[in-house]
Formats: structure tokens, sequence, C-alpha cells
């Protein structure tokens, strides 16, 4: 139990540590917009997944990616020494679409929503003639 909350307070920190860096030490112009939204890492500590979403086309995904991907030396070394572990973790970078999922979900929602609307009003009309014409 105290591994396992040790390795999510780890998850955390290099989470906030990428946040930083991506804000203000990364100069890459391939970096577009990216956010952290989570880290896995081993149990052994040793390789840390770092999951990014990136917003703009397909075009741009590709070239973040391919910027940060280029960075992962100075981002291995910058959070060696930030965060005092024996071993610095392997990083790879991980697309994340369920921000992109999600946005998608919410715009069927809202369509299914205003076609429900729609067969509500028309079925309002309807009934008010029907009374009417009795």
């Amino acid at each position: 139990m105290a591994k396992q909350l040790r390795i999510e307070k780890l998850q955390e920190l290099i989470k906030q540590e990428m946040g930083k860096m991506l804000l203000k030490e990364l100069k890459d112009p391939r970096i577009g917009f990216v956010t952290v939204t989570d880290v896995e890492m081993t149990g052994d500590l040793r390789e840390a997944k770092i999951y990014v979403s990136i917003m703009g086309g397909e075009e741009q995904v590709k070239s973040s990616l391919e910027g940060l991907n280029s960075a992962l030396g100075f981002i291995r070394r910058e959070i060696g020494h930030r965060i005092r572990l024996r071993f610095t973790p392997e990083i790879s970078f991980t697309l994340d679409t369920s921000l992109d999922y999600g946005d998608h979900i919410q715009k069927l929602l809202l369509q299914v929503e205003g076609d429900i609307s729609k067969n509500d009003d028309n079925a309002e009309g309807s009934g008010r003639e029907n009374q009417s014409r009795e």
C-alpha cells in the first residue's frame, strides 16, 4: 500500500514538473499547445509513460510529438535533477485522445438533445391542433 502511494505521488510530481517545463523551458517551435494529462510509472520506477493532449490538426499533433521526442534527453535530465530518485525513469510520450473522445460524445449528446426537443415541439403543436378542431 505504501509503495503504491509513493508511485502515485511521483506520478503527480512528474506531471507537475513536465507542465512547468512545457510552459517555460521547452523552446522548440514544433511544440504547440501541449497539456500533460497523466503519468503512469512502472512499479520499479524505471519507466514513465507521459500522456499528452495536443490541440490542433493532425499535422500539428505530429510535429508536436516529434518536438517532444527530440527533447526527451533534456526532459529526462531535468526530471532527474528536480526529483531525487536513485534512477531517473525512461520516459515515453503517448498521445491522449480521451479529451477528443469526450468532446465528440458531448457533441453527440447535444445533437440528440436538440432532436428530442424538436420532436417534443412538433408533438405539442400537433396536439393543440387536434384540440382546437374538436
